[in-house]
């Protein structure tokens, strides 16, 4: 199966599990920075060059001898699994891509059609019910991850757990997982454990949030999207993320974590 999902920079500072809606476009951004000083002219996610990819068949040998023998420092990201899947709504389901049409082709007109869910109209400028259709989503969500029906689930909703898995279960093994609600300080520990051919200023490096503007802004506070029924299907579906990494699954208003992610335990439960 290999490394999907890993990124590591040309000189081979650092390797990157990416774990979507968690702060990647600016990691890349980042990595690719440190060994160029100057940013991708674009969405990193578009980049064939400057770094390695695993979806690049070139960087998959590179990767692997890399990662097999832990060569370079390896870290990912994580954010509230509240948050994360809101993310996931408002600019996947909600939102215009950057390709100027909906995500994925027909599966916002199948979620309206089988689940009722309302994405504000065709450019997704409407007012509409947002807590109501988002519920909705949920429960599509938990049946494409639960179920696997009426799809296979999506990369940016299916669980960090499992992307990060893919990892440890393939031979790799992580230095450091950090929060994107400390985004700062956690990739400022990453920097300051690698060596990089150009200085990194975090207070200085812009957030590359590609996802911003595709679809309509929150209208509400996090918690008010989650009712009793919507947080049980939050840990029916996202139990391991809220565990292993520390979020408080009782109060979806608390965004930052609660206590300190422990390493050993994320290789031990995810490398089974």
């Amino acid at each position: 199966m290999g490394f999907p999902g890993t990124w590591m920079t040309e000189s081979e500072s650092v390797v990157y599990r990416v774990v979507p809606e968690c702060a990647c476009s600016s990691i890349g951004q980042i990595m690719f920075y440190s060994d160029h000083g100057v940013f991708f002219a674009g969405d990193i996610h578009d980049a064939q060059d400057g770094m390695h990819k695993w979806a690049m068949a070139h960087s998959q040998h590179k990767i692997s001898e890399n990662v097999r023998h832990h060569r370079s420092f390896a870290f990912t990201c994580v954010r509230n699994p509240y948050t994360r899947i809101l993310s996931s709504f408002f600019d996947k389901i909600c939102g215009i891509q950057r390709n100027g049409n909906r995500y994925r082709g027909n599966l916002v007109p199948m979620l309206v059609q089988k689940y009722g869910v309302e994405v504000g109209g065709e450019d997704g400028k409407e007012n509409f019910d947002q807590i109501k259709s988002f519920r909705r989503f949920l429960l599509f969500a938990r049946d494409t991850i639960k179920f696997r029906k009426p799809m296979e689930p999506d990369i940016h909703w299916s669980a960090m757990s499992g992307h990060i898995s893919t990892f440890v279960v393939n031979g790799g093994q992580y230095d450091k997982i950090f929060w994107t609600e400390q985004f700062n300080e956690g990739m400022q520990s990453v920097l300051d454990s690698i060596q990089t051919k150009h200085a990194i200023n975090l207070e200085e490096i812009p957030r590359f949030n590609e996802s911003e503007g595709h679809g309509p802004k929150r209208a509400h506070p996090v918690e008010d999207y989650f009712d009793d029924l919507s947080m049980h299907l939050m840990y029916e579906i996202y139990h391991r993320d809220f565990d292993l990494f520390k979020y408080d699954f009782h109060n979806p208003a608390n965004k930052f974590p609660i206590s300190e992610i422990d390493l050993d335990e994320v290789h031990a439960k995810l490398g089974d």
